[in-house]
This record gives structure tokens, C-alpha cells and sequence, in this order.
């Protein structure tokens, strides 16, 4: 199984960016754990702090991918146009937040790209990618059947 991750504005500075909300883990140190726990996975990574380099992203692997893990950080709170690429490609989307989108500041309860996703998974801190991972493997196993 293919899984795309992708990941939007800041969360390259995971590991530096606020260890008390985020964690001191880089992505790229998290990634090596996720891949070691599903060595039968195939994981592609990319991570933009752009919106179209986001979009493009999503357009590149949605019609190839088995699924994709999207925490499109501060743009699920702004984006219309990452919820209509999202609605546009054939795999599916699970949202992932590594903080609690719904303890926090009043904007942030508000995800522009739900409705779009298969699922959303928020609060868990980096285990919130390996959530993702297990809906996936879950969802398959229910479609073999």
C-alpha cells in the first residue's frame, strides 16, 4: 500500500517549533519510526509552506496513491482551494493535526477541508500520522473482504 504524506506551512520546523505543543521530533526523525513500524508501506513525503505547491502536491499523488495523510496546518483554517483539490482526486484524504484543533484558539476549530477528507484525526501529537496509517490499513482490509 501507498501512503502520501503531506505536510503544510511550519511543520518543517518540527523538533524546534514550540517542543511543548509539537514535540522535539523532526518529521523527517518521526518518518524513519513510521516506516520501521510499517515496513510493507510504502510512505512519500512532502511538505511545502506554500498553498499551490500544496494543491500541485495533492494533484501529482491523489490519482496514484492508496492514500493520503494531510495536515495542511494553518491552511485548514483558510483554504478553499486545498478543499477543492481534495474533492477533485480519487484517493482518499485524512486530515491529521498534532494538537488538538478543538482546544485551541477559536479560528482553529474551524476546518475548511473536512468536509472534503475521509476522516479526521486531531490531538495525539505525531502518533496522529500513525492513526492515519492504522484507518488505512483498516479501510482496505474491509474492501478485500
Amino acid at each position: 500500500m501507498k501512503i502520501d504524506i503531506i505536510n503544510g506551512p511550519n511543520l518543517n520546523l518540527l523538533g524546534k517549533r514550540e517542543p511543548e505543543k509539537y514535540g522535539s521530533l523532526s518529521f523527517d526523525e518521526y518518518l524513519i519510526k513510521l516506516k520501521a513500524l510499517y515496513p510493507e508501506m510504502i510512505f512519500e513525503y512532502f511538505q511545502s509552506n506554500i498553498e499551490g505547491e500544496i494543491i500541485n502536491e495533492i494533484h501529482r499523488k491523489g490519482f496514484s496513491s492508496d492514500g493520503i495523510i494531510l495536515n495542511a496546518g494553518g491552511y485548514t483554517h483558510t483554504s478553499v482551494a486545498i478543499a477543492d483539490a481534495i474533492a477533485s482526486v480519487k484517493a482518499p484524504v485524512v486530515e491529521v493535526h498534532i494538537t488538538n484543533i478543538y482546544a485551541r484558539e477559536e479560528f482553529r476549530q474551524t476546518s475548511l477541508i473536512a468536509r472534503n477528507c475521509s476522516g479526521s484525526i486531531s490531538g495525539f501529537g505525531l502518533d496522529s500520522y500513525r492513526l492515519a496509517v492504522e484507518a488505512f490499513i483498516e479501510k482496505n482490509r474491509k474492501t478485500r473482504k
